[in-house]
């Protein structure tokens, strides 16, 4: 796919351009980041001093939402060459990966849109002779949620790491629960080390996966949209290494062509 097509497919999609992400919502999450809630840190533990306005600047700049505090409501605004340029650079850190034939541990806060885009990319990398790990499979991960304190299990989809609430099944569907902690990332990194099997060199991801791995030390790549300021913040502080912004709540379909693209540029195509 050429650079032509997949900046009009983001447009279309609404992964890139007028988004679905409310700017209410972004701004609440920036408001929450300057008040260091959990919730939006990810897992991360920021260097900086990130007041409400620093976040707003700093996210015009990762990801061209409009920098005017004034503007509170509507849509939020991706810009699509941001966008691409971050694809590119994601590209180029699996490139780097197949090539050394590093172990990678892929995981997703959002299996029930992208649980497909990583499955590929791991497919990929395994392919290429990197160690795709899995590990902590069935572990039980207990996390804060709105409901309270819920009991999830760690499992894994196409080489993919998500959580699942203990107990539920979704029969016919994509699997797994959207969660945005670092606490699976940690129990999986955990469960490696305890292991002695190799410990990953690179973490593919979003949420927490990104941010959590990141924190300690691992080089982390990840995709996030306008309301998460927490990989954002992460990649300017350098613990992670590259951020994709875009819509991370469209239908699963529509990142297939970002798989093509970022194959195609990493020279994984098969």
């Amino acid at each position: 796919m050429s650079t032509g097509a997949l900046r009009a497919h983001l447009l279309a999609a609404g992964l890139a351009g007028t988004v679905a992400t409310r700017r209410e919502d972004s701004l609440r999450s920036y408001r929450l980041f300057a008040a260091r809630d959990p919730r939006v840190t990810l897992g991360l533990v920021p260097d900086g001093d990130w007041d409400e306005a620093g976040l707003l600047r700093l996210m015009a700049e990762k990801c061209g939402v409009s920098e005017d505090p004034g503007h509170r409501t509507g849509p939020d605004v991706i810009d699509p060459e941001r966008t691409l340029r971050a694809l590119d650079a994601f590209a180029r850190r699996l490139a780097a990966a197949a090539s050394r034939r590093a172990a990678v541990l892929f995981g997703t806060g959002h299996p029930h849109r992208l649980l497909g885009f990583y499955a590929a990319l791991a497919d990929a990398l395994s392919a290429a002779g990197c160690d795709v790990l899995t590990p902590a499979q069935g572990r039980r991960v207990d996390m804060t949620t709105r409901f309270g304190l819920r009991t999830h299990l760690l499992e894994y989809g196409g080489g993919v790491a998500y959580v699942r609430e203990a107990g539920a099944r979704e029969e016919g569907r994509e699997p797994g629960a959207h969660s945005h902690s670092a606490l699976p990332v940690r129990a999986a990194l955990e469960s490696a080390a305890a292991s002695g099997g190799p410990l990953p060199e690179l973490v593919i991801g979003d949420h927490g996966w990104v941010c959590g791995a990141g924190q300690l030390g691992v080089e982390a790549i990840g995709l996030a949209d306008t309301d998460d300021p927490a990989p954002f913040v992460g990649e300017a502080e350098g613990q992670v290494a590259v951020v994709v912004p875009l819509d991370d709540g469209v239908p699963s379909a529509h990142y297939r062509p970002l798989t093509r693209y970022v194959l195609n540029r990493a020279f994984l195509s098969r």
